[in-house]
Order: C-alpha cells, then sequence, then structure tokens
C-alpha cells in the first residue's frame, strides 16, 4: 500500500511531508519521493529506493524550500524498484507533477497514443501516463484543476491521485476514482493537507474531509473546494475526529498487520457502541 503526502502553507513544505511519510511507513513501500514548489516558479523532485531514511541521506540535510508539495512512498506494480519508477512522476516538461496509488488499468493504449503525438516516457510505471494527460489538458488552456479532471475521465482503473503544477504556485489538486485507497483532506490554520491515511496529518489537526469515489479537490493555503470528475461542483464539511483516536506506533507487535488483527474485536464493538448511539433501540 502505497501512501500520499502533501501540503500547501505557510511553513517550509518538505519537513512536514517527510515527518508525514515517516508516519506512513507501517503501510510497507520500496521507493520514497518529494516534489516541492517554491512558490517562484520551481519545482524540486528527488526520489530514491529503499527506505525514508535513503531518501533524506540522497538530500543530506538540503531539503528543497517551499510552502506546497507532495511526497509519497511506492510499492513496485508497474515496473520494477528503480529511482525512474519512483513517484513523483512529470511530463516532458517537468511542469506537472503527479504521485498516485492504484492502477490505470489501460495505460498501454493511452501511453501508445501519447508517444505518437510525441510525449517521451521515461519510467515503466502506468502512473506516467497521468502527467502526459493533464499536460495535454492544460496546453488545450485548462487549469490544474480541470486539466486533472479530464485526464482522470480518460483512465480506467482505481485511483487516488495528487497533482501540483509549476505554473500554479501553492495549488494541489487531489482525486479518488473507485477504491485505490483513501484520500483524506485535512484543514489546518493556514495550510491545507492530503494523505492517503490520517496519522499523516493527526499531529497538525482534526479536522477532515473524506474523499468519495469520484471526488476532485482544489486545495490553497486559504482552503479547498470540491467537484465531481464530470465537474459539478459538491459541498464538503469536515468533521472533528479526536487526536487520538488513531495510533499509529506497532506498540508490542513485530508488524502493524498483526496490531490491526489483534485489535478487531474492540474495533467491532467500538462500532455496534457508535449504531447503538445513533440509533437507540
Amino acid at each position: 500500500m502505497c501512501g500520499i503526502v502533501g501540503y500547501a502553507g505557510n511553513e517550509e513544505a518538505a519537513p512536514i511531508i517527510l515527518k508525514g511519510l515517516g508516519r506512513l511507513e507501517y503501510r510497507g513501500y520500496d521507493s520514497a519521493g518529494i516534489a516541492v514548489s517554491d512558490g517562484e516558479g520551481n519545482l524540486q523532485v528527488s526520489k530514491n529506493v529503499g527506505k525514508l531514511a535513503a531518501l533524506q541521506d540522497k538530500l543530506k540535510g538540503k531539503l528543497p524550500t517551499g510552502t506546497a508539495g507532495v511526497g509519497h512512498t511506492r510499492w513496485a506494480t508497474h515496473g520494477g524498484v528503480s529511482t525512474l519508477n519512483a513517484h513523483p512522476h512529470t511530463d516532458n516538461s517537468g511542469d506537472i507533477v503527479v504521485i498516485h496509488n492504484g492502477i490505470v488499468e489501460n495505460y498501454s493504449e493511452i501511453k501508445a497514443e501519447l508517444v505518437d503525438r510525441g510525449h517521451m516516457y521515461r519510467s515503466e510505471t502506468d502512473t506516467e501516463v497521468i502527467p502526459h494527460l493533464i499536460a495535454d489538458a492544460v496546453a488545450g488552456g485548462l487549469d490544474l484543476a480541470d486539466a486533472t479532471r479530464s485526464a482522470l475521465g480518460r483512465i480506467k482503473g482505481a485511483a487516488a491521485v495528487l497533482a501540483m503544477r509549476r505554473q500554479e504556485p501553492g495549488v494541489l489538486v487531489a482525486a479518488r476514482i473507485a477504491n485505490a485507497g483513501g484520500v483524506v483532506i485535512g484543514y489546518g490554520e493556514g495550510a491545507m493537507f492530503v494523505a492517503s491515511d490520517l496519522p499523516a496529518m493527526l499531529s497538525h489537526t482534526s479536522r477532515f474531509v473524506f474523499l468519495e469515489d469520484g471526488d476532485v479537490a482544489r486545495l490553497t493555503p486559504e482552503g479547498a473546494s470540491y467537484a465531481r470528475v464530470d465537474g459539478k461542483p459538491v459541498s464538503k464539511e469536515p468533521q472533528t475526529i479526536p487526536l487520538d483516536s488513531f495510533d499509529p506506533n506497532k506498540g508490542r507487535f513485530e508488524h502493524y498487520l498483526a496490531k490491526e488483527i489483534a485489535e478487531q474485536p474492540e474495533a467491532v464493538l467500538d462500532t455496534f457502541r457508535e449504531a447503538a448511539e445513533l440509533d437507540p433501540p
């Protein structure tokens, strides 16, 4: 299960993203990467195979600067474990950056079509078709949010996507198609967060929106707006989740999966308790 983290705010993004990725390490992964926008039209991308510590060693304490960015931990599916196949992925110009969980089932036909039109690919992944599709839509006059919706309309399969664009600093676009894992939007003070799971954000906020199948969110430090893939606006209200409601630590267990299995009886009881509170006899 891959990990997604995004941040748009007024603080340096890289430390926040790396810390968030660290809180998702229980999900398992074989490579990690980060992309940061410095607000002056520059995108800095760095990625490496291995654990998050390998990426941090590669950065050698010189983190990319900027107040918006995305990060990803990948579990290889399409394409082997390599730096080229690690996320984030970009279009040919380097203007569009995408991280992605899930599978693009029709990537081969889309890739062939785009190659015929002059697009060049660097990786073996299915993910790389997404930034190229977004770039095509941007070239047609769309902004990042509309271009992402256009791209998602072309792909088949399950996808959790987070995108940024060099020409739109401070803007992140997140989307969920089918069931490729969760996409959670976090509301901070003068900042917005995105992650594939709550632990990445619990130290920053307790207010969240969970994207549903077909939802696309446009985030800036001031807040979020939501629409469906077809462009129809939707309204979503954040819900408050107690900061102590999820423990990302493995405790006495060697693996997180073992911890989750041991917690199942209590989780079932909690579900019944909540149901009884909502619909008392």
